[in-house]
């Protein structure tokens, strides 16, 4: 059915019943049998609300290189040691840990540096390496199933496009951690065996289960994790801003594997004299491992082709040769 209408200018619109048209700056609207005129201040705040809801609705285009670099940058968090929060050493080790983590020594760290706040993502990995190995996908899930050899090849890549993008300057790197480093992040001032206090588990949680309630909030693990596949900083961070120090995933670090602490240096630097040149360090424990092993002194040897989806990296921003 066409009905017809006449505008304050008498131009004449032909109108089909039903539908939608323009009359005097506003829109007439079909109703059962009868048109109704809407004001053009009406129409446009729906519009507005309109194009929001289409907004929220439509997905995120996938971030480009550039910006991933950008926000892996913005992302690392100043260690300034012997200044504010930051001791300038630390007791690194437990006393009455396993042979590995002994014996305590004084650490004075050599100088600031920034530590990323959370693992390397599969994005960014993707965006440096041109791939992503990950078992367990997600853009902002730790990247994993990578081998020390492959972070050590990220970081020098990481280092040369960030400066190329103006992103560090020239004199700066991105590396791995010493274990010193990480250990000194992981503990965030702390003396007690989890950086959140002494205790991992509370009374009433199932032992069966591997139930650590007060580890929860700070970590995942194989009480809580169902698989790795939550993304990043999910969790409470440690005192300094770090996420996932403990827990989700084996993090690497530049250090050769030694079986203990005897004859290690006394700074902050990569122990890489003597000790098993192909074995590496990892630490934090992983969403696979019981809570006992997510303490802030755990360390394992891990041999440096080997790939895992419980293994992953984070990296520290630096002056080169520091």
């Amino acid at each position: 059915m066409i009905r017809s209408t006449d505008d304050r200018t008498g131009r004449r619109r032909a109108v089909q019943y039903g539908l939608l048209t323009a009359v005097a700056g506003g829109l007439i609207l079909a109703g059962s049998g009868s048109w109704f005129l809407r004001s053009p201040a009406v129409v446009a705040a729906e519009a507005e609300e309109n194009s929001k809801e289409a907004a929220e609705k439509k997905p995120a285009g996938k971030p480009t290189r550039m910006e991933l670099l950008k926000t892996f940058a913005d992302e690392f968090v100043a260690i300034t040691p012997g200044e504010g929060e930051f001791p300038a050493s630390f007791q690194m080790g437990r006393a009455d840990g396993p042979p590995a983590e002994q014996p305590v020594r004084t650490v004075k760290l050599a100088g600031p540096f920034h530590m990323a706040k959370y693992e390397v993502t599969q994005n960014l990995y993707e965006a440096v390496m041109g791939q992503n190995p990950s078992v367990w996908g997600g853009p902002r899930n730790s990247v994993e199933m990578v081998s020390w050899r492959d972070a050590m090849v990220f970081c020098r890549r990481a280092t040369a496009m960030m400066r190329s993008a103006g992103l560090i300057e020239e004199d700066e790197v991105i590396r791995l951690p010493t274990e010193a480093e990480w250990e000194y992040c992981c503990r965030a001032g702390t003396k007690t065996v989890y950086s959140f206090g002494d205790a991992a588990t509370k009374e009433g949680d199932n032992e069966a289960e591997h139930k650590a309630s007060l580890l929860d909030p700070y970590g995942w693990h194989t009480g809580n994790a169902a698989g790795n596949d939550p993304p990043v900083g999910a969790l409470k961070p440690n005192a300094w801003g770090l996420y996932d120090m403990h827990g989700y995933l084996w993090e690497y670090v530049a250090d050769n594997w030694h079986r203990d602490f005897t004859g290690a240096p006394e700074d902050s630097s990569a122990w890489t004299d003597g000790g098993d040149r192909a074995p590496r360090v990892m630490r934090s424990g992983s969403w696979r491992d019981r809570y006992v092993s997510l303490t802030s002194t755990t360390r394992q040897s891990v041999p440096d082709h080997v790939k895992s989806d419980a293994i992953g990296f984070r990296c520290v921003r630096s002056a080169v040769g520091k």
